[in-house]
C-alpha cells in the first residue's frame, strides 16, 4: 500500500483581517461621528464593515452590518438607522463576531451611504457584499 502525506487545511474565513492597524491622528474630529461614539480608548482602530443581505423566505430577506467598532453607540445607530430607512431591526449579540445589525429589507447601499455620512466608516473601510 501507498502512504500518502497531506494537511488536511484549517477552517479559512474569508472574510477574515489580516490584521488591524492603528491610526495615531485620529481624534474623531467630525461631530457626526462623535454622536454614536461611546466611551473608548482614543486610538481607532480601523476596521472593515461588512454589510450583506440574508434571504429569509420568499422574497423576505434581511441585511445584517457587522465589523462596526465596539466603542460606537449600537442602539443610537440602529435608531436613526430605522427612522431613515422606514424599516425594523434588531441587534444580535453574538459569540465570535460581537454585535450585529439587522434590518428588514435588502438595505446594503443605503446603510452603507449612512455610515459614510455619519463618518461612522470609510467608503474604502466598508465591504458590500453580494454585488
Amino acid at each position: 500500500m501507498v502512504d500518502f502525506e497531506f494537511q488536511i487545511p484549517a477552517a479559512f474565513d474569508p472574510f477574515a483581517e489580516e490584521d488591524e492597524f492603528f491610526d495615531d491622528d485620529a481624534t474623531g474630529s467630525s461631530k457626526k461621528a462623535s454622536h454614536y461614539l461611546g466611551t473608548g480608548s482614543s486610538k481607532k482602530a480601523i476596521h472593515y464593515v461588512h454589510i450583506r443581505k440574508q434571504q429569509r423566505n420568499g422574497k423576505k430577506s434581511i441585511t445584517t452590518v457587522e465589523g462596526l467598532p465596539k466603542e460606537v453607540n449600537f442602539a443610537r445607530i440602529l435608531k436613526d438607522l430605522k427612522r431613515s430607512l422606514n424599516c425594523n431591526g434588531t441587534i444580535v449579540q453574538d459569540t465570535e463576531l460581537g454585535q450585529i445589525l439587522q434590518l428588514q429589507g435588502d438595505q446594503r447601499v443605503k446603510v452603507q451611504q449612512f455610515l459614510v455620512t455619519a463618518d461612522i466608516a470609510q467608503k474604502e473601510n466598508i465591504k458590500v457584499h453580494g454585488f
